[in-house]
């Protein structure tokens, strides 16, 4: 009986929420993009968005909501309570900008300029939180004004530090579980989107299971023997064993790594040694990063990477050290979740512009969330229709096509009906 009751009452709310809300949807949209294009031109880097936060938590005060602020150094929380009692949703939104020099001819385009690790750099919203902090904001205007209508509570998280805190800093998703954003109340499920620019306008991509990868970031130090360039049998030298240490690392990934289960990808992004051309130097700096989406590929690729290092180093007599910290978890989509939400992402988007994709090595640290409790991580579609010229993320030429917010309003509005008033 139970189920039948939740059954009919889930069918109830998701006519009211496609029919009964079309007008609230129109009305916010102006809003939203008001809020898009002025968070987009005044960016703040992770850790340092202190007015980004005030003007989310004086709209969600406006709205009559519980508010926490300063959770996780800048992070912002409101809680909307249902008429009804229920389970508890989380809706996540990332709010950081990223040291890039915008290049845009945009109205608001961002003019800001900022010291970065000792580099003069612009700052701009680079990967879309603008638009992620925007929908979120009218979301939870929408269901402010339809408490009547919901079975739980809603906790809207809005996260600094996506990009990763700075060095010597804690931040993002991981201080914000520390500090205890999924307790107080207790959440049962979290929700979260990204936009995408390589996506078309009005499409939502997901995948179940592991969808963006788990990301480690390494630093390997190789020790040799200085010694003059024209001598090296009196040396040890630690570039030709940083070049062996590279070649060797990636026969993990094509001779090691169970490819046909998961991608995997090991990359050597810096390389520092010496200070002159006929000297072989002492030591050397490789720095780089490995993705994964398996948790025994993880582990494997791992040992392997200590294993070998530490062997090819000694073999050519050196030394070498590795050590890895983590960036993100394997950013997993409960299955059964997202199997009970794709109709609700089908009511918002259209039954054939919802689109299950293969997982991608890009890492995210909604990621950590999904550790604790079942979450739900898709792509919504910002690049305009017919349009031939890529603008990637990260990137000066990065572009959003505004026309694409309002269905990540629905969607997420869609979802948070359909999970309160079917669990």
């Amino acid at each position: 009986m139970k189920t039948l009751y939740a059954f009919l009452l889930l069918g109830i709310t998701s006519t009211f929420a496609q029919n009964d809300l079309e007008s609230q949807f129109i009305e916010i949209e102006s809003k939203l993009i008001e809020w898009r294009r002025d968070f987009h031109e005044h960016p703040e880097l992770s850790n340092q968005e202190f007015k980004t936060a005030e003007k989310i938590a004086l709209h969600l005060k406006s709205l009559g909501l519980e508010v926490q602020t300063g959770v996780a150094i800048t992070g912002v929380v409101g809680i909307l309570k249902g008429n009804h009692p229920g389970k508890v949703v989380a809706l996540r939104a990332d709010i950081d900008a990223l040291p890039v020099t915008e290049d845009s001819d945009l109205s608001f385009k961002s003019t800001f300029t900022t010291d970065y690790l000792g580099n003069e750099t612009g700052v701009a919203h680079a990967c879309g939180h603008d638009g992620h902090t925007a929908i979120l904001m009218s979301v939870a205007e929408i269901l402010s004004k339809n408490k009547d209508k919901i079975k739980g509570t809603v906790k809207f998280i809005f996260q600094p530090a996506e990009e990763g805190p700075p060095p010597g800093e804690e931040g993002g998703a991981k201080l914000m579980i520390k500090e205890g954003v999924l307790e107080n109340p207790k959440v049962d499920a979290i929700f979260g989107l990204h936009l995408r620019s390589m996506v078309e306008v009005g499409q939502i991509h997901y995948k179940p299971g592991g969808a963006m990868a788990a990301v480690e970031r390494f630093v390997i130090n190789v020790k040799g023997q200085q010694a003059h360039g024209a001598a090296p049998w009196l040396g040890v030298d630690p570039i030709l064993i940083s070049a062996k240490i590279i070649d060797g690392l990636q026969t993990i990934i094509s001779r090691e790594s169970k490819l046909i289960n998961e991608a995997a990808v090991i990359t050597v992004g810096k390389i520092t040694s010496g200070v002159r051309f006929n000297i072989i130097p002492e030591t050397a700096e490789l720095i780089g990063t490995v993705r994964t989406l398996d948790p025994d590929m993880k582990a494997l690729i791992i040992r392997r990477m200590t294993e070998m290092t530490e062997t090819i180093a000694k073999a050519y007599g050196g030394e070498a050290t590795i050590s890895f910290r983590n960036q993100t978890a394997i950013t997993y989509n409960n299955h059964d979740l997202v199997r009970d939400m794709l109709p609700s992402l089908k009511k918002a988007a259209g039954e054939d512009k919802v689109v299950q994709i293969k997982a991608e090595t890009i890492g995210e640290d909604f990621s950590y969330f999904q550790e604790k409790i079942p979450g739900f991580y898709f792509y919504l579609g910002g690049m305009t229709i017919g349009d031939t010229e890529l603008h990637p993320h990260h990137t000066p030429s990065f572009f959003i096509d505004e026309s694409g917010l309002l269905l990540g309003v629905r969607a997420l509005t869609q979802m948070t009906f359909d999970y309160l008033n079917q669990y």
